[in-house]
């Protein structure tokens, strides 16, 4: 298994709205997205993460190449981001 972390920076006031755009995408991830598994929302003081679990990390780096995380999700959440995400694929072992 294979992990996808994306931290956002995301001023309280926005939360809600990035909120929505998780809530808009999760399901198309879960049903469209070869090798996807879980996607999970991890709010805490200071950001926002969005933990993806995936079957391999090749399938983790392809949704990053993909439409629906460049123009759909990117492109949706971009209004509300401070700072540009940080983002880690991790496998594990």
């Amino acid at each position: 298994m294979a992990y996808l972390e994306i931290t956002l920076r995301v001023a309280p006031a926005d939360r809600v709205a990035a909120a929505g755009v998780y809530e808009k995408y999760q399901q198309p991830f879960l049903d469209a997205v070869p090798g996807a598994i879980t996607k999970e929302l991890l709010v805490r003081d200071e950001d926002v993460q969005v933990l993806h679990g995936f079957r391999t990390t090749a399938d983790a780096r392809a949704y990053l190449a993909s439409d629906l995380f460049t123009r759909d999700v990117a492109g949706d959440l971009s209004p509300f981001l401070q700072a540009a995400p940080e983002v880690r694929v991790y496998d594990t072992v």
